[in-house]
C-alpha cells in the first residue's frame, strides 16, 4: 500500500508512534495525546490519523499487548517440563512487555461488557491450563484454582512493573521476586 509515494511508510510509523506511546504511557497513564505525540516526535494531527483518539490508541496498545503475551507464552514453552519451570520461563519472557500489560491493566474499558478482546480469554485459557497441569502433576496446591492463579499472575507482572519503573525494585530483581512469591504461595507442601 503506497500513501502519497511512499510505500509502508505508515506501517513503519504507526509502530513506532504505537511503541513510543506505550513507553510514555507505562510511566505515565494519565499523559495526554498531546504528550504522546511529542514523545513520539509527531504532531498531534499525525498521531490523530493513526489514533482518532485516546480509545483508538488504548486499543491499538491492547492489541499490541495481546500479540506480545502470546508471544511471550510460546517462547516459554508452557507445555515443556516441570510447570513451575515454565511459570519462570514465562515470567522472564512476559518481563519486556510487563510495563505495557500494568498500563492495560489500569484500563477499565477493555474489561467491561461486550468489547472485550478475545486474546484476553485466550491467554486466560493458555495460562490456567499450566497452573492446572501443575495441579495435576503435584506441583501446585489444589485449593488455588488456576484462574485465581492466572489473576494472581497478572497483578504481579503489573505490581511488578510499576515498582521497576519507580526505581523502588531492581530490574534485574523482576523475574526472581515474581516467580519466587507466586511459586511460594503456590507451591504444594507436605
Amino acid at each position: 500500500m503506497s500513501h502519497m509515494g511512499y510505500p509502508c511508510l505508515m506501517a513503519v510509523d504507526r509502530e513506532q508512534v504505537l511503541r513510543s506511546a506505550a513507553a510514555l504511557l507505562t510511566r505515565r497513564a494519565t499523559a495526554t495525546m498531546d504528550e504522546v505525540a511529542r514523545a513520539a516526535g509527531i504532531s498531534r494531527a499525525t498521531l490523530h490519523r493513526h489514533f482518532a483518539g485516546r480509545d483508538a490508541l488504548v486499543r491499538a496498545l491492547e492489541a499490541l499487548g495481546i500479540a506480545e503475551c502470546e508471544a511471550a507464552l510460546d517462547a516459554a514453552r508452557p507445555h515443556d517440563g516441570p510447570a513451575a519451570d515454565a511459570v519462570r520461563r514465562l515470567v522472564r519472557e512476559m518481563e519486556p512487555a510487563a510495563g505495557l500489560l500494568a498500563f492495560l491493566y489500569t484500563e477499565n474499558q477493555l474489561f467491561e461488557g461486550e468489547q472485550q478482546n478475545e486474546g484476553w480469554a485466550r491467554i486466560d485459557a493458555r495460562l490456567t491450563e499450566l497452573f492446572r497441569r501443575g495441579q495435576e502433576s503435584g506441583e501446585f496446591r489444589i485449593d488455588l484454582t488456576p484462574a485465581w492463579l492466572t489473576e494472581a499472575l497478572y497483578g504481579l507482572l503489573a505490581s511488578g512493573a510499576w515498582a521497576v519503573t519507580e526505581g523502588r525494585v531492581a530490574r534485574n530483581d523482576f523475574t526472581h521476586m515474581i516467580v519466587e512469591l507466586l511459586l511460594g504461595g503456590a507451591l504444594r507442601r507436605e
